[in-house]
């Protein structure tokens, strides 16, 4: 422990950060009216009482009210925050952890028809894609007010007690006036890098008068925008040269690549199936260029890439931001010796996707995470022990076992496969979703290790399970693909499980009709286009695939539009009949009659699964409970108490999609809110 470079000591100015792990500035959604209460300090707590050296709040808490929150932020230019953020930063320090927050005025990346209705503001007319606001071009008393306001919100934070703030600059105002391709003003603020960047000092000079040289102070920005006409690798590096120099800056952080579109921002921020820390080896050349203080984030999210970051002296503090959502207790594990135990991120960004859509942020395997007040990560023993019989050992029956387990009782999990995993085998059959395998794998190793028993390859009847003489029976057997849902012509389609699973080959003119809109869909239509194939992927909704979110869209937009791939929105599948050799696939719009005819040499659907629910049935007349779930205990945590037959031997629950086609976060949140208070 002595020798490891990531539980060295950092000295920041006069500030001594414990060890060199951090998150970085994130908005996991989670204010109320703009402001971080008890949840949101219960998230950061949460990581500081397990070792965090540094937490950095806040995803650009807003300084000005014309940069209203595109997702729910932190309101810096209220007064009120002062008090919310002494409570989360009282909470923190206790713990040993620093805390600071990073400040942002939005510009362009916001909408006008947001808060107060004010016109989105920058020193272009240029529009951001992604949130497709065309700015106001900013006028002299603009840029003057937006100086204060930044001034004003330090202070608020400094009379909050937090250790520091950091400016953010990529993509948001102060890099729209870095970059020549969103500046078009003219001097003192537009032409030349100097008057360019004047805007951030301005800023960085009125943010010291109010609170001082001792608070620090530091930006987090793109060293080099990847972008033809943009910022170039020599701009940051210059840039970077010019903060050091400036006197007013006390440490880097930093990032590359842009954010103005859902591909920028994948490349930035990157997902599960590409490569992890891209952007490391970049950031050692700024922290190697200028001999400063400097942090980096970017996909490290393992012990070991992080450890190699700091121990190459590629960087001073490194950000695991998305590892710590999965995990929030990796240092105290790294101090334990337990580095095994760390719950991994698997890339899967359910957190991001969600927060962009106007989500809160949830991991996908952590469900705990976004619930730190209701929902816990440490599970408490249980009164007494019971047995405990779960049939399914996809993600929701592991997750069952494990808590369970956690909890002490005994427990069984039947499993008609030879393996666990369920629909998550599936999806880790695509190479770039293969992390995914990981939420099993963590699951297992942790089931086995508390006493968890399995039969593999073994069919749960109604007889077998009361043969065990369970106290709690727990059907988390899943679903099979649903696609009878044509008027005519059912048994002639194939489902998306068949493509992925290899059970049926792809064809050579495909039509795939999805309306489940998840990843199953693209992952068939991946698989067949990589064949060589022509697919068709048609949806009835306007945009299809929403349930893959944004950024998770990406490298499979990537990976289709390369292929022979037509994407059709707006369009529904009604029957299908054979004509010789060939599918006829008739197809009509719910917006008004389109009726229109498809030739092709195979139909795949994507509509969900169907629960696998015939077991549960059997076992309700004989359980205590008749399978009956009481919502509000369930809600509220309470332990489920209902008796509906004295004579019922066992308590008889169903979770996953083994009651509704839902999500992999849905199957794990169903079994560790049943399951805690068992």
């Amino acid at each position: 422990m002595l020798n490891d470079p990531l539980l060295q000591p950092y000295q920041l100015k006069h500030l001594t950060l414990r060890n060199r792990i951090m998150t970085t500035a994130h908005e996991p959604a989670y204010p109320v009216d703009g402001m971080p209460k008890a949840l949101y300090r219960a998230y950061h707590e949460e990581r500081a009482k397990a070792g965090v050296a540094l937490t950095m709040t806040a995803g650009s808490a807003a300084v000005s009210r014309d940069s209203p929150p595109v997702f729910n932020n932190i309101l810096a230019y209220k007064d009120e925050v002062v008090g919310w953020m002494r409570e989360l930063t009282d909470a923190c320090h206790e713990h040993g952890a620093a805390v600071m927050i990073q400040l942002t005025h939005l510009g362009r990346r916001t909408r006008w028809d947001k808060g107060d209705w004010l016109p989105v503001v920058s020193p272009s007319f240029e529009r951001e894609a992604s949130h497709r606001s065309f700015p106001k071009k900013m006028e002299d008393w603009d840029v003057q007010r937006i100086i204060k306001d930044y001034a004003d919100a330090a202070e608020r934070m400094k009379a909050a007690g937090l250790d520091g703030i950091e400016l953010q600059a990529y993509g948001h105002l102060m890099d729209q006036f870095w970059s020549p391709l969103t500046n078009d003003l003219e001097a003192p603020y537009g032409g030349s890098i100097d008057n360019r960047l004047r805007f951030t000092f301005d800023i960085l000079r009125a943010i010291r008068q109010r609170v001082g040289q001792e608070f620090i102070v530091g930006v987090r920005y793109t060293g080099d925008e990847q972008m033809p006409g943009g910022l170039t690798q020599a701009d940051g590096l210059d840039i970077s040269r010019r903060l050091k120099d400036s006197g007013m800056v006390d440490f880097l952080n930093v990032v590359r690549g842009h954010i103005d579109t859902d591909a920028g921002l994948t490349d930035l921020i990157p997902i599960q199936g590409m490569r992890n820390s891209p952007h490391l080896d970049f950031a050692g050349e700024i922290r190697a260029a200028t001999d400063f203080p400097t942090f980096h984030a970017a996909k490290i999210p393992d012990v070991a890439t992080a450890r190699h970051a700091i121990a190459s002296g590629k960087i001073d503090m490194v950000g695991m931001t998305r590892a710590h959502m999965t995990d929030p207790h990796i240092v105290r594990k790294i101090i334990e010796g337990r580095e095994e135990d760390i719950r991994p991120c698997v890339g899967a960004n359910y957190c991001l996707d969600r927060i962009y859509q106007g989500g809160a942020a949830y991991c996908i395997h952590n469900p705990a995470t976004g619930r730190e007040t209701s929902m816990p990560h440490d599970i408490p023993k249980a009164p007494r022990q019971r047995k405990i019989v779960i049939v399914g050992a996809g993600v929701a029956g592991l997750e069952a076992a494990r808590v369970a387990a956690e909890r002490g009782h005994e427990v069984l999990v039947f499993e008609a496969a030879n393996q666990a995993g369920g629909q998550v085998l599936l999806t880790a059959q695509s190479e770039r979703r293969r992390e995914m395998i990981s939420i099993v794998e963590w699951r297992m190793a942790q089931c086995l290790a508390r006493g968890v028993s399995f039969r593999f390859n073994t069919w749960a009847e109604a007889g077998s399970v009361q043969e065990e003489n369970p106290d709690v029976v727990i059907i988390a057997t899943g679903g099979l693909p649903h696609t009878e849902i044509l008027s005519a012509g059912n048994e002639l389609v194939v489902s998306a499980w068949d493509i992925i699973s290899g059970d049926v080959k792809p064809g050579r003119n495909v039509l795939l009709f999805d309306d489940a809109g998840d990843h199953a869909g693209l992952q068939a239509a991946e698989f067949i286009a990589k064949t060589g194939a022509k697919i068709e992927i048609m949806t009835p909704d306007r945009t299809f695939a929403p349930e893959v979110m944004a950024m998770n869209l990406v490298p499979y937009m990537r990976s289709l539009q390369a292929l022979d791939t037509t994407f059709t929105v707006t369009f529904r599948l009604l029957a299908v009949e054979r004509e010789g050799a060939e599918l006829l696939a008739s197809i009509d719009s719910d917006y008004g009659s389109a009726r229109k005819v498809r030739r092709v040499d195979q139909v795949v659907v994507n509509h969900g699964t169907r629960p696998l629910d015939e077991l549960y049935f059997e076992l309700k007349p004989a359980s205590s409970n008749g399978g009956v779930v009481e919502q509000q205990d369930l809600i509220v945590g309470h332990p489920q108490q209902l008796v509906t037959n004295p004579d019922g031997k066992f308590q008889l629950f169903r979770i996953g999609d083994a009651v509704a086609a839902r999500n992999t976060h849905a199957a794990i949140y169903d079994a560790l809110r049943l399951v805690k208070d068992l």
